[in-house]
């Protein structure tokens, strides 16, 4: 059954290296971290969110807003068969609403937080810049060539965007929910600016991304997705 369908469109992800123990606390039981050429990543990520149905419903003034949220890559075996899925550390949204709704069913840890995005084209240039408010304004900004190009087979771009499952952690139990779409396709990165505050916002065991170069900034055009209703495998 689907839980949701709406558009992920203009994702921007910024992905920096981080130690495996740091992640151990997070990990949901039955998954294992998920590892690209021996690093281990962590990535902040924004996007919007468009044309929402909630169980094939549009709800009237939360069809379109930003997200941002930093996650992190796991797996988990099943029949043989690895399914490659991502633990949200925080997720952020403009709308008390919406995090209500992902908390209660989804169990997700959502936070409420003034948003706003900025997405234009300029001489062949796009430029993507979301922001959100927690005490003082944090800004994720990302430049880049306007013409997407096909994602590249067995890419570190393939590795971040192609986990499909989102597994959940409460206590002694793991959910698992799908979530569908097809391949996305990326720009080319020109330049990217970055104002966060990581221990504000997700607290001391990520402070050191304040001080910690990414790794890679991507930025994928997206896609229209479906979200699977959850079920507990733990």
């Amino acid at each position: 059954m689907n839980f949701l369908k709406a558009e992920w469109r203009k994702l921007a992800i910024i992905n920096y290296e981080i130690d495996p123990e740091i992640l151990d606390k997070y990990l949901p039981e039955g998954t294992e971290l998920d590892f690209y050429h021996g690093k281990c990543y962590v990535s902040l990520v924004g996007f919007m969110f468009l044309n929402t149905k909630l169980l094939g419903l549009s709800i009237p003034f939360y069809r379109n807003f930003e997200e941002v949220n930093l996650r992190f890559y796991v797996k988990k075996k099943e029949k043989d068969i690895w399914k490659r899925g991502v633990v949200f550390i925080k997720e952020i949204v403009p709308k008390y609403a919406l995090s209500f709704v992902a908390n209660t069913f989804y169990k997700e840890n959502y936070k409420t937080m003034p948003m706003s995005n900025e997405i234009h084209v300029n001489n062949n240039e796009l430029m993507v810049k979301y922001s959100w408010k927690n005490g003082s304004w944090h800004s994720l900004k990302i430049k880049a060539d306007s013409n997407a190009l096909p994602m590249e087979t067995d890419s570190e771009f393939e590795f971040i965007t192609e986990h499909y499952f989102g597994f959940t952690k409460r206590e002694n139990k793991t959910s698992e929910y799908e979530v569908c779409h097809p391949k996305w396709d990326y720009y080319r990165i020109k330049g990217y600016e970055l104002y966060i505050r990581f221990e504000t916002l997700y607290g001391k065991d990520f402070a050191f991304l304040n001080n910690q170069e990414p790794i890679s900034v991507m930025l994928a055009e997206g896609s229209e997705i479906e979200v699977k209703t959850k079920k507990y495998i733990m």
